[in-house]
């Protein structure tokens, strides 16, 4: 029997009113379970829920909420296994990859448990006498998190793990490609000891739930991931709200390799960072921008090993790439490969939907490379799949301005041996995160993670430190303790205060 899920209001595993869509496997077209599409009435009660919440746990101690945070890493972390399949088996990445995207979730939970003890103000002299100046964080309210398939427990958890550290309930909506991750998230919240009201989950259309959200008045932060008309909409409506809005919208990240960069080092590397996931991450290496010098060797050592990977069901451990996520994907990136074509860009090794055998019930793409223009679609514009392209520059500052013709700016990388270049790249590169000598993927959770230009237009980082920054404000308390009326900037008493 396949299982049939509600929705997690208020504590609660509730029916909906609302009708049901399946959740299949990409891999095998499987279907996994079924999912309710929230109405506008569920919506409204789960937000009331998060609304409800707030009061008693914001007054939660942080500390004893980083200590609940820090039970769900440890479930996670006995679960690991078990779920990091159910990534692989709806999203479709390697079981390597489904176990990683769980290790994440560990990592960063245990890591925003830690901000219980931690989230850091500041104590600073004033002006005035017997007198105390400090900053503490304030948690801003209920939030709305709105989370794609690509990443489906990881980012999910990062955003829930930062917001409730911070003291807020939340709202979550996850992709309607991979639901059942973001059901088995919240199953392991409820079962580490989250009051009712403080996790919510709705699943269901963008239309209704993810305009809902962004629209509904008990809701002070949206945090969205996703692509770039639908964040700018996002933005738009939360403005007439007067709300925060965190945004990270993808990414076009480029790959620089200099003539002294080590080639076997840099294969590996573009392997991994462009068909890692079927290149199905923000952060995909989806350009490589080659000094000339050593150009036609990079691009014949490119053909070798993309046609070496091993293509097939990502839950095989000895698979190096599985399926895009879904039909609509596969008909995008197959799209794109034919834009390539038409535009001229010279087709290196791919370029084809694969059939036969294991691949007939699946939406698998052969790796993609193209040696593409500069100024070509498939040098400029996100694929979001196993598609690299390939540009020759004359010298580093060449090769800086190709990275920086385009609207995105997530995350950029640099292979060299020379640190003058290394150190000029991570100066002139217009990106959130730069790598030397690694590919564009591979954040680590203690660090922020975010971009710049139409990436991130709202300056959001999520994880570190910086993730608290979505879900709090500062509040600036003033101490008098002198026993008078003291006026800054115009108090004209001694310092002793005499």
């Amino acid at each position: 029997m396949v299982q049939e899920y509600g929705l997690f209001i208020d504590g609660k595993w509730r029916k909906s009113e609302g009708k049901r869509f399946e959740t299949r496997n990409p891999a095998t077209g499987e279907v996994l379970a079924t999912f309710p599409l929230a109405t506008k009435d569920e919506l409204g009660g789960a937000a009331h829920a998060a609304k409800g919440a707030f009061e008693k746990w914001r007054k939660t101690t942080a500390p004893r909420r980083g200590e609940i945070l820090l039970e769900a890493a440890r479930i996670f972390r006995r679960k690991k296994e078990e779920l990091g399949r159910v990534v692989t088996t709806e999203m479709g990445k390697v079981i390597a990859e489904g176990r990683g995207d769980v290790q994440e979730v560990i990592d960063f939970y245990e890591y925003a448990a830690g901000e219980g003890r931690r989230m850091f103000g500041e104590t600073v002299p004033s002006e005035l006498p017997n007198k105390m100046c400090l900053t503490v964080r304030m948690p801003v309210g209920p939030v709305g998190l709105i989370t794609p398939w690509n990443f489906p427990m990881a980012i999910p958890a990062w955003k829930s793990g930062a917001a409730l550290i911070a003291g807020c309930p939340f709202v979550l909506k996850p992709s309607s490609l991979t639901p059942l991750c973001a059901a088995k998230l919240v199953e392991v919240l409820d079962e580490a000891g989250f009051p009712p009201g403080v996790v919510n989950l709705l699943t269901g259309s963008g239309s209704v739930v993810g305009d809902g959200l962004v629209a509904h008045p008990d809701l002070r932060v949206i945090s969205f991931t996703g692509g770039v008309d639908t964040g700018r909409h996002v933005y738009e409506t939360a403005a007439k709200k007067m709300i925060k809005v965190g945004l990270e919208l993808g990414g076009k990240n480029p790959i620089i390799a200099m003539d002294d960069a080590n080639l076997e080092l840099l294969m590996d590397g573009v392997m991994f960072g462009a068909f890692g996931t079927a290149g199905q991450r923000c952060t995909a290496s989806s350009r490589l921008i080659v000094h000339q010098k050593i150009y036609d060797q990079v691009v014949d050592d490119l053909a070798k090993r993309a046609e070496k990977l091993r293509v097939g069901n990502p839950i095989d451990e000895k698979t190096d790439m599985g399926p895009v996520a879904s039909a609509d994907q596969e008909k995008k990136v197959l799209e794109y490969i034919e834009i390539g074509r038409k535009e001229g860009d010279t087709l290196i090794t791919g370029g084809k939907k694969l059939a036969g055998g294991v691949y007939d019930k699946g939406f698998f793409i052969a790796p993609t490379v193209f040696a593409v223009d500069r100024r070509k679609r498939l040098a400029l514009e996100e694929i979001f799949g196993p598609v690299l392209s390939v540009l020759k520059a004359k010298d580093f500052d060449d090769a800086v301005a190709i990275a920086n013709s385009v609207k995105y700016g997530l995350s950029s990388s640099i292979y060299t041996n020379d640190l003058r270049w290394a150190f000029r790249a991570m100066q002139e590169l217009e990106a959130g995160i730069t790598y030397v000598n690694a590919p564009t993927i591979g954040a680590e959770v203690q660090l922020p993670f975010g971009g710049v230009k139409e990436t991130g237009p709202t300056d959001t980082r999520e994880a570190g430190t910086t993730a608290l920054d979505e879900f709090t404000y500062w509040k600036t308390i003033y101490v008098d303790y002198s026993g008078r009326l003291q006026r800054a900037q115009i108090d004209t008493a001694k310092l002793t205060g005499g």
